[in-house]
């Protein structure tokens, strides 16, 4: 990986493990690289993740499962019944209630010793900085580009790495934003997209596929270890079961980052 698209320095004041928690995780502090250091550094790290449904709960339950401190979601709304087939954390007893607070219980239930704010409004230009701010990384899951562009003005405002998912049809892609290192948001599309909507066809196994690399694209952030999508954006697609890699330039002339120094 070239050094430019190595993690950058966020700094995390690491928590020590309990007992319990050193056997709860004990395989992950395995994986060469991690480490218990790692495990200290996740477990004292806060996550936001904007939207908790099909893409950004399964997130926000392998960031549980893993063992992160905290976790900002947003999301407003109630549960419907074509929730259910993708938002793994929302239930068929939950129906007509808020999104946010069925995702709050059922990550609780996965681990109780995580602490949770739940914001009942989705992300927009009004409260973007205040929510970035009181997070160590952010991880964008907002079917809508306006929301997604008020994320990624704040984060390069604020030089916070932003984890970039979305998901259509059989087909996703992940990547990893480093404010000043890589392309932004901005960069990749200057002009907000006129095809995307916020209904559209999904299983819940494509949602769980980009999921799963973005919580690992987050964790490996977070525990100082080397980050595979940094300038890069990997697409798959199911339906053919092919996987390609995209390296996006960095504008200079870009109106959100193209004035950072790396």
């Amino acid at each position: 990986m070239p050094s430019n698209d190595r993690p950058p320095d966020i700094h995390i004041l690491s928590a020590p493990l309990s007992d319990e928690e050193r056997a709860i995780y004990e395989w992950q502090m395995w994986v060469p690289g991690f480490g218990e250091k790692g495990q200290e550094r996740l477990k004292g790290a806060t996550a936001l993740i904007s939207r908790v449904g099909g893409l950004g709960g399964a997130i926000a339950q392998q960031l549980a499962a893993a063992g992160i401190g905290k976790l900002i979601l947003a999301h407003r709304g109630d549960v419907k019944p074509s929730d259910l087939h993708r938002q793994l954390l929302m239930t068929q007893d939950w129906v007509g209630k808020p999104r946010i607070e069925s995702a709050k219980r059922r990550l609780l239930d996965l681990n109780p010793r995580l602490e949770i704010q739940a914001v009942a409004e989705n992300i927009h230009e009004g409260n973007a900085a205040e929510l970035v701010r009181k997070a160590d990384i952010v991880f964008d899951c907002a079917p809508r580009f306006p929301e997604r562009f008020a994320m990624n003005l704040e984060c390069v405002r604020q030089r916070k790495p932003l984890i970039e998912a979305a998901v259509f049809n059989l087909e996703g892609q992940v990547t990893a934003i480093l404010p000043g290192k890589t392309p932004c948001l901005r960069c990749i599309h200057p002009e907000e997209p006129t095809q995307w909507k916020r209904q559209f066809p999904i299983f819940a196994a494509v949602c769980a596929h980009a999921a799963s690399i973005a919580a690992m694209e987050g964790i490996k952030l977070l525990s100082g270890m080397e980050v595979s999508l940094a300038g890069r954006i990997l697409y798959f697609d199911l339906q053919r079961m092919t996987f390609n890699m995209i390296r996006p330039e960095r504008r200079k002339d870009c109106s959100v980052c193209g004035a950072l120094i790396p």
